[in-house]
């Protein structure tokens, strides 16, 4: 005695309603991002703006100096410390080496009327949103804002 034996197929309606939903979740993000509806663009003013160095310390350490006086760190992170401002700056840098550019313009650290903060790197025009990271490592950025030299 032969058996024939078919798989059960899966619903054809329920196939075609799950692609259609694909592509209309597709073309609604695409004409979003043309339109400009899906720019992520700070629309509050800013409140407090600082232009900051960065540089890489002999011991593994980071120093963070305000641009407009570099004299003397507004801030230093000991080596093996700090992960989250280290990764931020690092892929920061090495979108920097991949565009061919350097280390001496200032990055742009914003605080907005409507309580965002971004860090805004103009030499390669990304920007990170801090607030996606958590209120424990936007915290970080957050001191360098207001952050004075230490004095002797």
């Amino acid at each position: 005695m032969s058996h024939a034996s078919s798989a059960p197929s899966f619903p054809r309606g329920a196939l075609l309603a799950a692609g259609a939903a694909i592509a209309l979740s597709i073309a609604l993000a695409a004409a979003g991002r043309m339109s400009g509806a899906a720019n992520s663009e700070p629309t509050a003013a800013p409140v407090i703006d600082r232009q900051l160095l960065f540089k890489d310390l002999p011991n593994g350490g980071i120093a963070v100096f305000d641009a407009n006086h570099p004299g003397v760190p507004i801030d230093t992170f000991a080596p093996e410390t700090n992960g989250f401002l280290r990764a931020t700056m690092r892929g920061l840098a090495r979108q920097r080496l991949r565009q061919s550019e350097g280390a001496e313009t200032p990055f742009r650290l914003t605080e907005w009327a409507d309580g965002r903060l971004t860090l805004t790197d103009p030499a390669t025009g990304r920007r990170v949103e801090m607030e996606a990271f958590g209120i424990t490592n936007e915290s970080v950025f957050a001191r360098l804002l207001t952050a004075q030299p230490a004095t002797p």
